[in-house]
């Protein structure tokens, strides 16, 4: 028995505004661009500072989940480089493999400033990454996979399950002949380790999954910024969304100032089939990127994570 061709456009639409509330979009920014560039100013700040940025900072931290401010704080939009913010950026910096000195050091500058999918590494307070042990005979093998809470994902059965997907731009970037190979390679590696075929909608069929650019607010919750900004975003099952910013650079060969489609592809399905990020550098769910960095393989972390997600890990 397939999947059913839900959700209908209603649907979709109601799910879309319950997943403002649910979890924050999942974007990806330009490195150098206008939002990160502040970073460069306080490369070298520590706590007991105050600096221009030091607020920006803050939200920056806020915003993938290292951070919160109750209401009442004085210190939520300042520019004091407080406690909570040490203990922030030394969060922030065991995640990604850091010294944990509490002060913005340039790795941790530059680590900030890179490319970065926008779905926060703490949710609700709850802890970034979960350590995965699996059988007796791999125990000291641990997996750096993490799942969405609730472990969200597509109904299926094992013997038959098709996602259905189609094209839906505003803004025409890349022609339909160069993207639709990009997209059919990219859900070919997650095909190939799961029991999902992805299928490209028939005209007037309902999709599963919808794909395209977009400029500015285009009709979901978060609008993109133009150039130099966010890149691109998704949504985990069973929204089935993932938009690619029209304002940026794509390409299917990049160059170093552009960002290659196949490769976010990749990382925006392991998103709509329910995986958040992997703390594996050479993962595609790692959360950062490079432009004209072309990562097309799935590693054995990804493969762990949704194979154990969807109950095929053994």
């Amino acid at each position: 028995m397939g999947l059913k061709n839900y959700p209908t456009l209603g649907l979709q639409a109601f799910l879309v505004l319950v997943v403002m509330f649910m979890l924050p979009p999942l974007l990806f920014s330009k490195p150098n661009g206008h939002h990160f560039e502040f970073l460069q100013n306080l490369q070298g700040s520590h706590k007991g500072q105050k600096l221009d940025g030091v607020g920006k900072l803050k939200r920056y931290l806020e915003k993938f989940g290292y951070l919160h401010y109750n209401d009442h704080s004085t210190h939520a939009n300042d520019e004091e480089f407080d406690d909570q913010l040490e203990s922030a950026v030394k969060t922030y910096q065991l995640k990604y493999g850091l010294n944990e000195t509490g002060h913005l050091c340039p790795r941790t500058t530059e680590m900030m400033m890179m490319p970065r999918c926008g779905v926060p590494d703490i949710i609700n307070g709850t802890t970034r990454m979960k350590r995965h042990k699996h059988g007796p005979l791999s125990f000291h093998t641990v997996s750096h996979f993490v799942l969405f809470q609730g472990n969200r994902k597509w109904p299926y059965s094992i013997n038959q399950a098709h996602l259905i997907y189609k094209f839906e731009s505003s803004v025409p970037v890349i022609h339909i002949r160069l993207l639709r190979p990009a997209i059919v390679q990219a859900f070919a590696k997650w095909e190939y380790v799961i029991p999902f075929k992805f299928v490209e909608a028939r005209r007037g069929q309902v999709a599963n999954i919808t794909i395209g650019f977009h400029r500015r607010n285009h009709g979901d919750p978060v609008g993109f910024d133009g150039p130099g900004g966010t890149l691109a975003h998704a949504f985990p099952p069973t929204i089935g969304m993932f938009h690619y910013d029209a304002d940026e650079k794509w390409s299917t060969n990049p160059k170093p100032n552009e960002m290659d489609l196949e490769t976010i592809a990749i990382h925006e399905i392991g998103h709509v089939l329910g995986l958040q990020h992997s703390a594996v550098p050479e993962a595609i769910m790692y959360g950062l990127f490079s432009p004209g960095e072309k990562k097309r393989r799935l590693h054995k972390d990804d493969v762990l994570g949704i194979r154990t997600l969807y109950g095929l890990h053994r």
